[in-house]
Formats: C-alpha cells, structure tokens, sequence
C-alpha cells in the first residue's frame, strides 16, 4: 500500500483566472493528466480534498478579510489587489478545499495514514497575508495548515521549508514572532515580492526562528545544495522539528517564465531527497508538501513527477 498520498479537487480546476493568466486551471489540468499515466502507478494514492468552513479560515485570517474574498468572488470576476490575483465565482470554493486540504493532510500525517503527503491545490497561498491578497494567493494554505498541527494536535515545533522561487512572504509574516515555527525560504532575488533578505531573521519571540537565503538568477542546484546542507539543516537540527512543511513551488525550473534560475526537473528530486533527510532526523521521515508557483505546465508536470518519486521511493519502511 502506498504511503504517499496525493491531494486533489475538481473545484482546483473552477478557479478561473483567465487563460492569459499564468496562474491557470491548465497548471493542474496538465499535471493531474500527467500524474495519472501509467509510469505513477500504485506510487500514490489520490485523496479527494474536503472543504474547510469559513471559520478554518480564522486560523491566519481576520474576518473581514474572508468576508471581502467571499463578496469578491460572489462577484463572477474581480481583482483582489493591484497586482492579479483574479478570482471569479467560483474561487471561494476552490480556495475552501485548499484550506481543507491543508488541514486534511494534517489530519491524514497524525493518523498514520500516510507518511507523506502532497497537496496538488490553486490557488496556492505563500503570499497572502492576514488581511489581503497578493501575488495570485488568497489564503495561506501552509501557515493555516501548521496553526491547525499546533492547536489541534498539539504540534510544538513545526519547520516550514519554501523553495519556491518567490520570497513566501506571507507565511513569514504569520510566524515573524513565533519561536514555535521555524520558517526558511530559498528564493531568487532581487525579484517579487521584494524582501526575504537574510537580516529578516525574526522579532520577539520569533528573533533568529526566520531564515532567508536569497539566491542571485541564474543560480543552479549546488546553490540550493549548499544552503540547505550549511545553513538549513545546521538550523533543523538545533530547532528540532516534530512537522517539517515544504512551500513547494516549481518555478525555479530554467524553463519558467516568471523567474530566472537554472533548476532541471531531476533538481526538484535532489531538493525532495534533501528535505526528507531532515525529515527523517527530526520527524519519522514525515513531510506535508504543497504546489505553490511553476507556471511552465510541461517542466511542472516533470518537476512534481520527480517530487513525487522521491516521496516514495525514500519512503519510511512498512512492517509486514
């Protein structure tokens, strides 16, 4: 039986940014299509998501915030902000399976039912913060997906690892002052949406439990090898994680056109195989992974085909 299950939702695919939109439902239609070729055969499971409440919500956001999503959307066709982050009537929902996805694969990782989990969700969420929009984002599916670990299980120290090629800003403004949450983020920069310099590190209580490693363009997978093994894992070991979080984006591929950095589809395997190293020091070998950014639908397709089988093929070994 696998131990890799992989999360999905028809209504990923109702949220309907427009077809110039790089954020498009043809990012998933392309990668569930791929996923279920017959080269994934019995290396996963495919877990139907379930929808949050409106009230899972509160977890990283403010009630008027989800109130003016909700209006937005009810609305056909909006702009939630002055950059794109376009939804139409049927994003709500999209968006309420995302959060019910995130808190499902929690749910799903505590039970033992799984070891690993991928979420395959849009819209993703490492950009939106407590009270807005920003950067195709609506809600922060991995920050509500530790809050829910920590307040429902009873989680103590959760790391989150975010390798899409965008700074997550958002999930660093939801754990800037918290020294439960370890939060790092491999990024380009300069590129947007600005920040992630290495002297954000944190405040309060939080100080020295945020670490930015922002990459020059063009830079390749050594680069990335190099920050997790000297600079992450030293991190994780002194923090020493019960729930490891990956931010996975894909749109570090040399082929992305909303980036400039020089990953190859087999990259996105060595990255899996260097955070499941930490994962298997820290936390059972047990990782929660969600699709943010990869807007190249055939390097994407190849990308998370290479996430997943490294999930399984380093998976923790089952008892007869």
């Amino acid at each position: 039986m696998p131990r890799v299950g992989l999360i999905y939702h028809d209504s990923f695919l109702e949220h309907d940014t427009g077809h110039q939109h790089p954020e498009n439902h043809a990012r998933l239609e392309h990668l569930y299509a791929h996923l279920r070729s017959p080269e994934f055969d019995g290396l996963f499971d495919w877990v139907e998501a379930k929808a949050a409440q409106r009230d899972h919500l509160l977890l990283n956001h403010s009630s008027v915030y989800i109130d003016y999503v909700e209006k937005a959307c009810s609305e056909r066709s909006a702009l939630l902000d002055d950059g794109d982050t376009r939804v139409c009537d049927r994003s709500f929902d999209a968006a309420l399976h995302g959060v019910g996805a995130a808190m499902q694969s929690v749910d799903l990782l505590h039970r033992g039912e799984y070891d690993r989990l991928f979420a395959a969700v849009r819209p993703p969420g490492h950009h939106a913060v407590e009270k807005h929009a920003m950067g195709f984002c609506l809600f922060n599916n991995v920050a509500i997906a530790a809050k829910y670990a920590m307040a429902a299980y009873g989680y103590q120290k959760v790391m989150i690892l975010d390798w899409d090629v965008h700074h997550g800003n958002g999930t660093q403004d939801s754990f800037y002052e918290d020294d439960r949450v370890l939060f790092c983020s491999i990024h380009q920069s300069p590129l947007f949406p600005g920040g992630g310099h290495e002297s954000e590190t944190g405040e309060g209580n939080g100080e020295f439990h945020t670490i930015n490693i922002p990459l020059a363009a063009g830079s390749e997978v050594e680069h990335y090898r190099y920050a997790i093994k000297n600079k992450i894992t030293p991190a994780a070991l002194a923090f020493a994680p019960d729930l490891l979080i990956l931010s996975a984006g894909f749109d570090a591929h040399q082929m992305d056109p909303l980036a400039n950095m020089s990953l190859r589809d087999e990259d996105f395997y060595e990255l899996t195989e260097l955070s499941l190293e930490i994962a298997k020091t820290h936390c059972d070998g047990k990782i929660i992974s969600f699709l943010e950014g990869g807007y190249h639908h055939d390097a994407l397709c190849r990308s998370v085909g290479q996430h997943l089988l490294a999930l399984n093929k380093s998976q923790i070994p089952v008892e007869a």
